[in-house]
């Protein structure tokens, strides 16, 4: 009887701790946004990386105001360069896309967490606002993807 319950719940467990690639940026690139320098006063700096053990396997689409910059996967992160004001952030998600709303202003940089959450038929994905340390701490453990 056990071994008929641990026999599935080790193939999730497997099947969400895979890995996944996407394309990478330049280590040059990489390098040189894990300074972390602030953008122009008329530019707002959206950091958006995924460091998380679950969901390993999984991909998922990040949106800024509707833009897909790009496909996400464990251990990378985004850097896109946008005008100050109001932001929709979302990630594709279980059924549907999660969305936070940021309001930033130029010249500063903002850290979004993406988080794999386990789901019902596959796992989903939301975003939350990190403070700068916590951000430039995970960033600095993640890759520039493309």
């Amino acid at each position: 009887m056990l071994k008929k319950l641990l026999t599935p719940m080790l193939a999730i467990f497997l099947l969400l701790s895979g890995c996944a690639t996407v394309p990478m940026a330049s280590q040059e690139e990489d390098a040189k946004l894990k300074t972390f320098q602030k953008p122009a006063d008329n530019k707002t700096g959206i950091y958006i990386y995924r460091n998380s053990f679950a969901g390993q396997a999984l991909k998922k689409n990040i949106y800024i105001n509707g833009e897909m910059i790009g496909e996400s996967a464990n251990k990378v992160y985004f850097y896109k360069e946008v005008e100050p004001g109001e932001q929709t952030l979302s990630t594709e998600s279980e059924f549907s896309e999660n969305n936070l709303k940021l309001s930033t202003e130029g010249g500063k940089n903002y850290f979004i967490e993406q988080y794999i959450k386990i789901g019902v038929f596959v796992g989903g994905a939301g975003l939350q606002s990190v403070t700068d340390g916590e951000g430039m701490k995970n960033v600095k453990e993640c890759k520039l993807a493309k």
